[in-house]
Parts: structure tokens; C-alpha cells; sequence
């Protein structure tokens, strides 16, 4: 990986990191399952006027927009609603990168070397180490719902680059297709249409105009260049390279709950994020050899099957 697509990596995980601020700010307007839902269809329409199918196998658009969207999104939303602090989500959010690891080598039978097994154990270490000292700071549902937001996350990587689509940024926009219906649905059933109107009606208040800002933050630099950004390396590397830079997130999340909202960070935490980082840049240096999984730069056409279009 050259250095400057690592600092693409980077500049994706400082993008979603501050995104944990913009969501905090969002829920506190409107209810989770109904944020998803409109977070997502901001995207939809336009993308259905005006951007083309992307050229992949409308499998793995669904899945993508499945793990990434709908269930990432509806289980940190629903974990951040019900207690889980911004810093805290950010952090446990990315057991997405050894849920992803994990799914690579068993799925798609993408072979690890040496330097890559070190930095993501080194990564982990760091993650349970900041893990330990926020542990009291969340009740276990919330926990659990944000561990099931990582696992959708990483289901939503391996999809994208089963993909290999020509043009990321079309495949990025489609996904946002998939969750609206669904998620709102959800919402009418579990949120009821009272919370879902009390949300627009207060729009004109400042909680609800900082909830806007925090949507369009979102919405744009969060999905739009934070996550075609995302597909563009998943599409180029293997899942096994990327998803590391994941646990860079909540180095920013933390830095920036804790500016921007008072949460606290202690010199254990802050060597924890050290060690993340330091993890995640090992892991993506190459081992000796070339890499078994890595792609061209130009993605290979799809052999066989039908191709969406």
C-alpha cells in the first residue's frame, strides 16, 4: 500500500471519527431507527434521478447496503439512544476491522502475512486496553448492540469487494437505496408516529438546527467522501489491509467526544490509542513477498453471472 493511499486511510477514519459528533447531535432530535431511515434517503433520490447503476451484481450492492447501512447504522444508533457515550461507541464500533479479518480469511480465503497478524493483534490490544477503562461507562445492551453495529459493518466490507465495482463512488451512493424503506418501517412500528412528528415539528429549535448540521455533516462528508473513499480502497486491497485503518476511529471519536462534550480521557486511554495506531501502521506495511489477495488498480471484470445495470 503506498503512503499515500494510507493517508487516505487516515484522512476516512478522521472523516468518521468527528461523524460520531454530528450523530450525537442528530439523535438528539430525532429517534434512531428514524434517523437511519432519513440519513439514507437524503441520499436515495438523487441518486436514483441521477446516478447511474453501478456496473456489480445486485447480490452484493443488497448485502453492502444490508451490513453497511441498515444494520451498522440501526444498531449504533439504537446503542447511542439507549446510553452508549459517543467516545465509547466510537471505540467498540470498530470491532468491524477483526470482524473483518475474520470474515476475509474464512470467506474469501484471503491469506495474512506475518506483519499483518501482528499489527491487527497489536490494534486489539490497544482497543481492549481503552476498552477496560470505559468499560463501567456503559450498561452491557448497549455494548452488545454496538459490537452487533461492527459486525454489520464488517459483512457490509466483505460485500463491497466482492463488488469490484469500476466506479466506487456509484456503488457507495446505491447502497443508500437500501435502508430508507425498511428502517422507516421500523421506526412507524417500535419509535410510533408521535416521536416521528415531535422530532419535525421542533426542527426550528437550536437542538434541531444543530441536528441539520450534524445530518448534512453526515450525509456528505461521513458517507459521501468518507465512505467512497472506503470502497475505493476495499476495492483495490484486500479487506485484510483496509479494515485496520477502521481503529483509528476512535482515536479521533475520543479526542474529539472529549474536547467538543466533556468525555474524559485518561493517560491509560490515550496510550491505548497510541498503541492503535501504531497497530494499524504496522498491519498495513507489506511482509515479505507480495500480497496474496491484492488487486490490480483497475478492478477485473465480473467472469461469470449476471451483471447488473
Amino acid at each position: 500500500m503506498s503512503n499515500l493511499h494510507r493517508l487516505l486511510g487516515v484522512g476516512v477514519a478522521v472523516l468518521w471519527g468527528i461523524n460520531f459528533l454530528a450523530l450525537h447531535a442528530s439523535l438528539q432530535q430525532f429517534p434512531p431507527f428514524l434517523l437511519v431511515a432519513i440519513r439514507f434517503a437524503v441520499l436515495a433520490i438523487p441518486t436514483i434521478l441521477f446516478i447511474p447503476f453501478p456496473q456489480a451484481r445486485l447480490r452484493w450492492l443488497i448485502g453492502y447496503g444490508i451490513g453497511f447501512g441498515t444494520l451498522q447504522f440501526a444498531f449504533l444508533f439504537l446503542a447511542m439512544d439507549t446510553g452508549m457515550p459517543t467516545g465509547l461507541a466510537s471505540l467498540i464500533l470498530q470491532s468491524s476491522a477483526p470482524f473483518t479479518v475474520l470474515l476475509g480469511a474464512t470467506w474469501l480465503k484471503e491469506k495474512l502475512n506475518r506483519n499483518q497478524v501482528i499489527g491487527i493483534c497489536t490494534a486489539v490490544g490497544g482497543l481492549a486496553l481503552v476498552g477496560t477503562q470505559q468499560a463501567g461507562t456503559a450498561a452491557m445492551i448497549p455494548f452488545l448492540l454496538t459490537l452487533c453495529a461492527g459486525l454489520g459493518w464488517a459483512f457490509g466490507n466483505l460485500c463491497s469487494r466482492q463488488a469490484h465495482p469500476p466506479n466506487p463512488v456509484h456503488l457507495t451512493l446505491w447502497i443508500s437505496v437500501v435502508p430508507p424503506l425498511p428502517m422507516l418501517a421500523l421506526s412507524l412500528l417500535l419509535e410510533g408516529p408521535g416521536r416521528i412528528a415531535d422530532s419535525f415539528t421542533t426542527l426550528a429549535t437550536p437542538v434541531g438546527i444543530w441536528a441539520l448540521i450534524g445530518l448534512a455533516y453526515t450525509v456528505v462528508l461521513g458517507t459521501v467522501v468518507g465512505t467512497g473513499a472506503w470502497t475505493w480502497l476495499m476495492s483495490r486491497y484486500p479487506a485484510s489491509r483496509v479494515a485496520p485503518f477502521s481503529m483509528l476511529v476512535p482515536v479521533v471519536g475520543l479526542s474529539s467526544a472529549w474536547l467538543v462534550l466533556g468525555e474524559t480521557v485518561n493517560w491509560i486511554e490515550l496510550l491505548g490509542g497510541a498503541v492503535i495506531v501504531a497497530g494499524v501502521l504496522f498491519g498495513s506495511r507489506a511482509g515479505r513477498g507480495p500480497t496474496s489477495a491484492e488487486r490490480p488498480a483497475v478492478a477485473p471484470p465480473i467472469s461469470s453471472g449476471p451483471v447488473a445495470t
